[in-house]
């Protein structure tokens, strides 16, 4: 599906999860991608150096927000919550995960170092992710690069995979709800059950609409649930490198986001 340049990028990662991109690097990267509102994304963590829901980094406006996975019984949902103000029940959850995320990186890196024989040079701070570790596997002896680390050893399924914990959809929605005046579903063509993910937004104020998919999607059904529950159109290109812009919502779509914002 092809799309046209976008306005803004609001779904990019940071060195505080499973990005390689440093909070001081966003507003050079998002001058190159020649767009000037970014929103700073990282998994079940706020982005500890930016100390407001929204602020202004050398001409480019930077959106706090939080990536949490919730579990619906059914599937797996990612939630976006924009210009995220903590409240004290979502500290405590982000805490629980990260420790979880902390515990389940150090069983992971053992399996991974007794499976394939190697010591991988890691550091284990809160955020850390399977990306980290599949990055150490490949810049190790190892015979395996990025992709082979997930798909052989470290993926759903594998032989050093191991769970991490969730928290439930109703949960999830509440504290985010609380805490953050936009709530959005993630990339909902992305999951097994695209009808069941987007049923949940009827809860929310917004979808991410514009995604760039590494397969054809019929967006239609996205559109169908934006109309139905009066949403917002959000989007972004999901990036865990340094080149933001690969998609964001239209002009549009962006002037639209920033009047709710102000209105919140």
């Amino acid at each position: 599906m092809s799309m046209a340049q976008p306005a803004a990028d609001l779904h990019v990662h940071t060195t505080a999860s499973d990005g390689t991109l440093p909070i001081e690097a966003v507003p050079a990267a998002a001058d190159a991608a020649d767009i000037d509102l970014v929103a700073v994304t990282d998994h079940d963590r706020i982005q500890p150096a930016l100390d407001a829901p929204i602020t202004d980094h050398d001409g480019v406006t930077v959106i706090r927000r939080i990536e949490l996975r919730v579990d619906t019984g059914r599937q797996r949902l990612d939630l976006l919550g924009y210009a995220v103000e903590s409240t004290d029940e979502l500290t405590v959850e982000l805490d629980r995960l990260q420790q979880n995320r902390i515990e389940r990186a150090k069983q992971i890196i053992d399996r991974v170092e007794d499976y394939i024989g190697v010591t991988l040079e890691l550091d284990i701070q809160p955020g850390i992710g399977r990306q980290h570790i599949a990055r150490a596997v490949a810049n190790s002896d190892a015979n395996y690069d990025f992709q082979g680390a997930f798909g052989e050893l470290i993926g759903d399924g594998c032989p050093c995979y191991i769970p991490r914990e969730i928290t439930p959809v109703a949960r999830g929605i509440s504290l985010l709800t609380e805490a953050c005046p936009v709530v959005s579903l993630a990339h909902p063509l992305r999951y097994d059950d695209p009808g069941a993910a987007l049923d949940h937004a009827a809860e929310l104020e917004a979808v991410e609409r514009y995604y760039p998919y590494d397969h054809a999607v019929d967006t239609d059904r996205i559109d169908d649930a934006i109309d139905r529950h009066s949403l917002l159109a959000t989007g972004g290109s999901d990036a865990h490198g340094t080149t933001l812009g690969q998609a964001g919502p239209p002009p549009a779509a962006v002037k639209r986001f920033r009047r709710w914002l102000q209105k919140r």
